[in-house]
């Protein structure tokens, strides 16, 4: 407990700058130690800010440093795989950002290394959306607040690439973000969460609308990821899933995720971070959520507790990073195939 955890960060965007240093660095006996980001002078600025000593040429030169104890992952996907790999195997905890990979074959190499290295805690960073509300969720199902399940309904939709004229993006280029395609991973991460068992199988349909979209220095490349998918699931209970995403609806954005039962239902609205209930026969309600169980953002702070207090990691472990990869790829390869049937 008395012992400084070192961190090397691979990685210094948005979310990264945002959360995980302010995060590490408001928790007692955690040095930042060294910093590598995609040039020098991006690297030295952050370092500035939050007071980082090292500011590293490469990503390996933090791995392999015997004065890092832990590293965390910031980059696009197309790295995570290779470099939570590699550190695991130089014996540093590794805290890597979501996606877990660009596809199942990277997440699969990388929880059996994670197998492999039990003493080192591996967690990729969770869904953040329906945090404040998965216990007070898990607690309603459990209690049989709506009766037997019968539909998830997963509907995540904006404007993003409704106009053609907008650049190739990283979410949109392969190469860099793999077959995770729109919200499909973050949202079947959350259901997992709440139910804890996920469907037997599906079937998908999607469309590439641009067909082909220009980089930042002008240059165009086609549209491999697709910008609208709809999705049929089904549970081994006889429940079903149904799911859409879309970065072309020109309409206010929708963002909710309801759970639809035999006595009664639940819609959580992440547009306003709400949770209602409605029971049979009576008109929804907004649920109150009592601040004891009311969750938060705490990513930094349960990595570093897995370290110290050896506590398994829960949100989120490699195993449902390779469930909700699973998913993903299942559903790449439905709509590949002109909606034939996946079986996961």
């Amino acid at each position: 407990m008395s012992k400084t955890i070192r961190i090397g960060f691979i990685g210094a965007g948005g979310n990264t700058r945002a959360k995980h240093l302010p995060g590490f660095k408001a928790i007692p006996g955690i040095e930042l130690a060294a910093v590598c980001n995609r040039s020098k002078a991006s690297g030295e600025k952050v370092a500035a800010e939050f007071g980082i000593p090292v500011v590293a040429a490469t990503a390996r030169q933090i791995i392999d440093s015997p004065n890092i104890d832990a590293v965390c992952i910031g980059t696009w996907p197309n790295l995570h795989g290779k470099l939570a790999v590699a550190a695991l195997r130089a014996g540093k905890h590794v805290l890597t950002e979501a996606r877990m990979a660009r596809n199942l074959a990277e997440a699969e190499m990388m929880l059996a290394e994670a197998k492999q290295n039990t003493h080192l805690v591996a967690q990729i960073v969770p869904a953040p959306m329906s945090l404040p509300f998965d216990a007070i969720i898990i607690e309603l199902l459990q209690k049989g607040a709506i009766g037997i399940l019968r539909e998830v309904l997963m509907t995540c939709t904006t404007s993003g690439l409704a106009d053609s004229a907008q650049p190739l993006s990283w979410r949109q280029d392969m190469t860099l973000n793999g077959k995770n395609t729109l919200a499909i991973g973050i949202f079947y991460e959350m259901v997992l969460r709440w139910l804890n068992r996920g469907v037997t199988g599906l079937v998908a349909d999607a469309a590439i609308f641009t067909k082909e979209r220009k980089d930042d220095e002008g240059v165009s490349w086609p549209t491999t990821i697709p910008e609208s998918v709809t999705v049929l699931g089904n549970y081994a209970d006889g429940a079903r899933l149904v799911g859409h995403f879309s970065g072309v609806e020109l309409t206010p954005p929708r963002s909710e995720i309801r759970l639809n039962g035999n006595m009664g239902a639940l819609r959580l609205d992440l547009a306003r971070s709400e949770l209602w209930l409605t029971r049979a026969g009576e008109a929804e309600k907004l649920v109150e959520i009592a601040p004891e169980i009311r969750g938060r953002w705490r990513v930094e702070e349960d990595f570093i507790n897995s370290i110290r207090l050896s506590k398994p990691v829960v949100l989120t472990n490699f195993e449902t990073g390779v469930r909700y990869m699973n998913f993903t790829e299942a559903v790449w390869e439905s709509w590949s195939a002109f909606g034939q049937r996946v079986t996961l």
